[in-house]
């Protein structure tokens, strides 16, 4: 069945889903009715204009929760550099199916899809399973807050996400939370400056604090939260005193951190001129590594890996952060075939060999929560 997957993988690399400005409607629809050829009960549902979510549905006839996989169709823009291979030709070069997507995250979905499908006997005689597909997710999880908004979400017994991790099983990442920080000040005429409040001095003197500040204390996993500032604007014109200068900041952070602490404390820290909202409040993801389910997958990838498998986190952040409180909280794992030192970089790759282990991997763990 790998053929059939990297065959579902390239046409879903086939359409363009760059988010910003996002338009997964036509991907979407082409799944949908794909899933829907196969057997599974399919909902599309829109989160704005060409913005789509998916539920699939393949109940089971056994008593109990279904199992649950979550990926999106969204992907990065291309960035600036050229591309060797198209970025929407998923062309197989030594090993490698190229595209922006591939690893991050494409290529999983197809193979967790197909993984069904084959097992799709399975699946019916047990206690079947839930495919959760968004878009939006590369810019905030817009498209999970809206599925969790519909209020249609399924009960599920675990979570696998199939980010990109080279199929080693990642039990939690960091959160993340993105702050807008503004400064006001007051305009004038650039040859007399005195007459005004320079709003890039202020952000700057800001800039200068936030360089000193620490979100919290390191956890024992997850180690010490990351703090960067990624953007900044100001000013209009060279000949006129800026009165208005915002910077926005990214913040990644642990279990053991509040997201409302560090805001309350970086406002302190910055004092009264500047302004901070939110613009993106994702909590981590940490499973219990001593959960039966965990254990049993680590058993099913540790074939994959010749080192003994350890308890790992990954610094990007999921759907699972808005997903697992809306879920009740189900043991999750974060698997993908994808290469996360791939994901948005210039001529993306997913590796054949590791997408073909997915599509087996995804189908023991199918075939295990059945027969539980």
């Amino acid at each position: 069945m790998v053929d059939r997957t990297l065959q579902l993988a390239q046409r879903l690399l086939g359409f363009d889903t760059i988010n910003p400005p996002g338009d997964e409607a036509a991907c979407m629809a082409f799944f949908a009715g794909w899933l829907s050829d196969q057997g599974f009960e399919v909902t599309l549902s829109s989160f704005g204009e060409d913005r789509c979510n998916l539920i699939a549905r393949m109940p089971g006839t056994q008593a109990g929760s279904p199992l649950a996989f979550t990926g999106h169709l969204d992907t990065v823009p291309l960035g600036n550099q050229t591309w060797q291979y198209a970025p929407f030709g998923a062309d197989i070069v030594d090993n490698r199916l190229y595209g922006r997507g591939s690893s991050d995250m494409k290529a999983a979905v197809a193979a967790f899809a197909v993984a069904c499908v084959t097992h799709q006997a399975a699946i019916r005689a047990g206690k079947g399973v839930i495919l959760l597909i968004t878009g939006g997710e590369e810019t905030g999880c817009d498209g999970a807050e809206a599925l969790i908004a519909g209020g249609d979400l399924p009960e599920v017994g675990a979570l696998i996400v199939g980010e990109p991790t080279a199929n080693y099983p990642v039990i939690g990442h960091k959160g993340a939370l993105w702050l807008r920080c503004e400064t006001r000040g007051k305009t004038a005429h650039g040859a007399m400056p005195e007459l005004g409040i320079n709003a890039i001095y202020l952000a700057a003197e800001a800039l200068g604090k936030i360089r000193q500040f620490e979100p919290g204390a390191p956890h024992p996993l997850m180690k010490k939260p990351t703090l960067n500032v990624g953007r900044i604007q100001g000013g209009l014109n060279i000949n006129s005193v800026p009165d208005r200068t915002q910077f926005d900041v990214d913040i990644r952070t642990a279990p053991n951190l509040q997201h409302v602490t560090i805001r309350q404390n970086l406002s302190t820290a910055l004092g009264e001129t500047v302004t901070i909202s939110t613009l993106v409040d994702l909590p981590a993801v940490l499973s219990a590594e001593d959960n039966d389910w965990i254990a049993s997958v680590y058993q099913h990838c540790q074939p994959l890996h010749p080192e003994p498998l350890a308890a790992k986190i990954v610094p990007y952040f999921t759907d699972a952060s808005l997903l697992l409180p809306a879920l009740n909280h189900p043991p999750c794992i974060i698997l993908g075939p994808g290469e996360p030192a791939m994901a948005h970089q210039t001529d993306e790759y997913c590796l054949l060999s590791r997408l073909a282990e997915a599509e087996k991997l995804y189908g023991e763990l199918i075939c295990d929560w059945q027969a539980k």
